[in-house]
């Protein structure tokens, strides 16, 4: 027998759990102020996190997927994204959102079950698509961006982000295989976070690592440190460029952790031990690239007690907003579905109208307005 092909699969680490440095810093943040700015971001996250599961806990906001501990993920993708580049997120990148000038408020109606959400206001971000609970669905999509891009001869990239649980279906393989054929200036970020809802890694993949799966699609898979959001930016940063330079897709398989329930409505202690939990605790992104600052005089105390009160203060603000929003009028939930509604959608939405007006008129008589 002789040998075809042969392939290795690259890790990348910088910063380790307790804020040392592992090989020297890139030239993008040689100045500490660029890495200040990823933990401000990292923060805000945060905050919005822990304020959407208590707003879930009491009744104000539907189900909900946390990103607690995937935030590095997050902020180093929207960081090193061009603003003319495309994101096509999952359901936990709320950080690469906001970061690119989704509002929190709107993510809070999104949430909230608002499509009025997924309308952002900000120009920088209304070329991005909105969040994808289908799972994995969003990949075939990305590759469409990115095919665009290339018919139009346009220097820009899709960015795609997915957990590892997606990389099991049909539509990312599907994705994959097109973009590696035709060559499309795409870049996939999985975020291998141990679980694809009460599915560990091990039972949904046997492959030593899910980078690998990019080499049978032609182009190149790598992993990163997921809680070093240096390193997440470094690699993303280097995978868009290549992309946007023409020169084909990119995969990164970045390794980190579900802290949480898949979402607000899953109990995770049914089919995951704590114990398994308690030592990415010490791995927390925040945690890390503040204990670096801190160590290099770049942060302190006092700064991170008024950071931590500015986001608490944002997020409160835009918690109030979203709660001060007036819902939509019951018909809209048949008004952007289709340009032309087909006869049988038009019966159901003057049906609707009737029993609606019925019960105004009920409530009227009895005194209940």
């Amino acid at each position: 027998m002789s040998r075809v092909t042969g392939f290795a699969i690259e890790h990348t680490a910088i910063l380790d759990a307790d804020g040392r440095l592992l090989q020297p810093l890139p030239a993008w943040c040689a100045d500490p102020a660029a890495l200040v700015e990823l933990y401000r971001w990292m923060v805000l996250t945060r905050t919005f996190d822990t304020t959407a599961i208590a707003l879930h806990r009491t009744g104000r906001l539907g189900t909900y997927a946390s990103s607690r501990g995937q935030e590095a993920i997050a902020i180093g993708v929207g960081h090193a994204m061009h603003p003319d580049d495309v994101l096509l997120p999952s359901f936990r990148e709320h950080g690469a959102q906001l970061l690119r000038g989704v509002l929190p408020e709107e993510l809070l109606l999104y949430w909230g079950g608002d499509e009025r959400g997924s309308n952002y206001s900000a120009p920088a971000c209304r070329q991005d698509f909105p969040v994808s609970i289908t799972v994995g669905g969003h990949a075939s999509h990305a590759t469409g961006v990115a095919l665009a891009f290339k018919l139009r001869g346009e220097a820009r990239a899709a960015v795609c982000l997915f957990g590892d649980g997606a990389t099991s279906k049909g539509d990312v393989y599907e994705a994959m295989n097109f973009a590696g054929v035709q060559q499309l200036p795409v870049v996939f970020v999985v975020s291998n976070n141990a679980w694809a809802l009460s599915t560990p890694r091990a039972e949904q993949s046997a492959g030593m690592t899910i980078a690998q799966k990019a080499i049978a699609a032609g182009f190149t898979g790598e992993q990163v440190d997921g809680n070093d959001v240096i390193a997440v930016r470094t690699r993303v940063g280097e995978a868009i460029d290549r992309a946007r330079s023409g020169n084909g897709p990119h995969f990164l398989e970045c390794l980190t952790y579900r802290m949480s329930d898949h979402t607000t409505v899953d109990d995770a202690s049914r089919y995951r031990n704590p114990e398994e939990v308690e030592p990415w605790e010490a791995r927390d992104p925040l945690s890390r690239l503040r204990a670096y600052l801190v160590g290099n005089g770049a942060w302190d105390e006092a700064r991170d007690d008024t950071l931590r009160a500015s986001c608490a203060a944002t997020i409160d603000t835009a918690v109030q907003a979203y709660l001060d929003t007036p819902p939509q009028p019951p018909e809209t939930l048949f008004d952007f579905l289709f340009e032309a509604p087909p006869q049988a959608l038009r019966e159901q939405r003057r049906t609707m109208l009737d029993a609606v007006k019925a019960a105004q008129a009920r409530a009227e008589a009895s005194g209940n307005v």
